[in-house]
């Protein structure tokens, strides 16, 4: 996923796209982590008036809940890897959404985890706290997050800086989130193994080096 800008170094044309495929993949990594720990400790979610917290359980949360902040800095890096190989010729409105979506994402996926502490606090967690947590997890971060995979696609597609297929799976991937949401246990995982795709793709192509791209009438984001 290269742009070159006027002047700009090959060796600081190099560095934006491997930071972002790093990135991205610490945030896969982290996040993926972070909901298998939750979904196994509490698989009945947010359902249940009463759990029971063992020692087990207070772990496995208490590991999650430590790992999304940084996976939360990871997309957050990533996202401005990516911005910044577009400099000023960037398209306004796919920007945008490509922006606000993210960061409305990164905002509730750290209020979700803040929710979810409330397993450590009480051998008995109000179910409030639980069905807030897996509310604004599976229904509101997870719909910002499909918007963040369409608007990337589109992108991709536009500049023809993704392969066909790679793009239509960013699309697939925004699909299920944004119709699926929490009514399928697990269908969360989609997002951070889509991240993981895309950014060992741009790893690849950095490792490739700088490619020589056709001309572009139009404008966009990575």
């Amino acid at each position: 996923m290269r742009q070159h800008l006027p002047g700009a170094s090959r060796e600081a044309g190099l560095s934006t796209p491997r930071a972002a495929g790093f990135a991205g993949v610490a945030f896969a990594v982290l996040l993926g982590a972070a909901i298998v720990l939750v979904r196994t400790a509490l698989p009945s979610g947010a359902g249940g008036d009463e759990i029971t917290v063992d020692e087990g359980t207070r772990s496995a949360v208490s590991a999650a809940v430590h790992m999304v902040p940084f996976a939360g800095i990871a997309f957050l890096w990533f996202m401005g890897a990516l911005r910044e190989h577009t400099g000023e010729a960037e398209d306004r409105f796919l920007a945008t959404v490509f922006l606000g979506s993210g960061l409305v994402f990164v905002a509730a996926l750290f209020g979700a985890t803040a929710a979810a502490g409330t397993v450590l606090a009480a051998d008995q967690p109000e179910a409030f706290g639980r069905h807030f947590a897996y509310t604004l997890l599976t229904t509101y971060a997870m719909r910002m997050a499909a918007v963040f995979a369409f608007a990337t696609s589109a992108i991709g597609r536009r500049l023809g800086v993704l392969p066909r297929p790679l793009s239509a799976f960013g699309f697939l991937v925004g699909l299920v989130l944004l119709v699926v949401g929490a009514s399928v246990p697990w269908s969360e995982m989609v997002f951070p193994v889509w991240a993981l795709v895309l950014s060992l793709y741009v790893l690849r192509v950095a490792r490739r080096g700088p490619q020589p791209q056709p001309p572009r009438h139009s404008n966009g984001l990575v």
